[in-house]
């Protein structure tokens, strides 16, 4: 079939040039059949759909509720096949080249206070401290205290958080290695506290024989290892527990206040954009109002020819 051929060279192109991970593709593959599914509806394909055709369609996904960040989703979507399908000779002209997204506005991460964040871990670690020496309670909340502790220091993606070896943290040098998104490496630094919670959460998993696998988080799970909806929820009951609303907190609020609180105690941009794996700054810029006040504070205080 046209349609899914046009598509699937598509998705094999974003893996294999662009390095795709796979839930980026599945997005991809998910946006481009409904995609599809509307044209074939108005008796159109991918070979002959119109400019027209595609307004058409972004207008139906406003009606069906879509938010304009979701519709400006799918139009970079659609961008990009049609991109792709004109220059590997599929058709002769590129009908989404003149289409503009549309507007959106300027969307803020996220972030929880310094002293938010303090209360957190305060309230995990006293979690860890009141459950039974040795027992599997024991074990859950400090495996818990170990992630939070991990993704505050680290700024690490959920995926890659949970995913992370079980010798993470073991070298002598305070650093982990990750191979993050299109399979980039890095290496982050571990901070003390960071570095104590795995050795606590480690030693206790090795006692109770549960170090066997190949990973730091285990869990019987088709993947080996925790997911990332798990420790979702665990996150949120410390919250709870911490006084602080459940939906304000995830894990990627937690990576948000790390890049977020590194700014404003005067970290560079460009080095937040190496910790967090960033592949283009123009992401890691979705931080740069946190450095507004910090600016305007330099400038007031440190320009040689401001009014004292």
């Amino acid at each position: 079939m046209a349609r899914e051929r046009g598509i699937a060279a598509f998705l094999e192109m974003l893996a294999a040039e662009r390095g795709a991970a796979a839930n980026t593709l599945e997005a991809y593959r998910r946006d481009l059949a409904d995609y599809h599914g509307s044209l074939a509806r108005a008796g159109k394909s991918l070979q002959n759909a119109a400019t027209d055709d595609i307004k058409a369609y972004l207008r139906g996904l406003k009606s069906r509720g879509f938010a304009p960040s979701s519709s400006a989703r799918r139009l970079s979507a659609i961008r990009q096949l049609h991109r792709f399908l004109y220059a590997e000779g599929l058709r002769g002209d590129d009908p989404a080249a003149i289409l503009e997204g549309p507007r959106r506005a300027p969307s803020l991460p996220k972030i929880l206070s310094v002293e938010e964040v303090e209360r957190l871990l305060a309230t995990a670690h006293a979690a860890a401290a009141d459950a039974p020496e040795k027992s599997a309670e024991r074990l859950d909340a400090l495996r818990t205290v170990c992630l939070l502790e991990l993704l505050y220091a680290t700024g690490l993606r959920v995926s890659e958080l949970v995913a992370l070896p079980k010798t993470a943290g073991k070298g002598a040098e305070p650093l982990i290695y990750v191979r993050g998104k299109g399979g980039r490496e890095r290496l982050v630094p571990l901070s003390e506290p960071a570095r104590r919670a795995i050795a606590a959460y480690r030693a206790l998993l090795e006692t109770r024989g549960g170090a066997a696998g190949p990973w730091l988080f285990p869990a019987a799970a088709a993947s080996g290892h925790l997911s990332r909806q798990v420790f979702a929820r665990d996150l949120k009951t410390i919250a709870a527990r911490a006084g602080i609303t459940t939906a304000r907190v995830s894990p990627h609020v937690l990576r948000h206040a790390f890049a977020s609180h590194l700014l404003q105690n005067g970290a560079d941009l460009r080095v937040v954009q190496e910790l967090l794996g960033h592949a283009d700054i123009s992401t890691t810029q979705i931080y740069t109002h946190v450095l507004d006040a910090r600016m305007k504070a330099m400038v007031r205080d440190l320009h040689p020819l401001n009014e004292v």
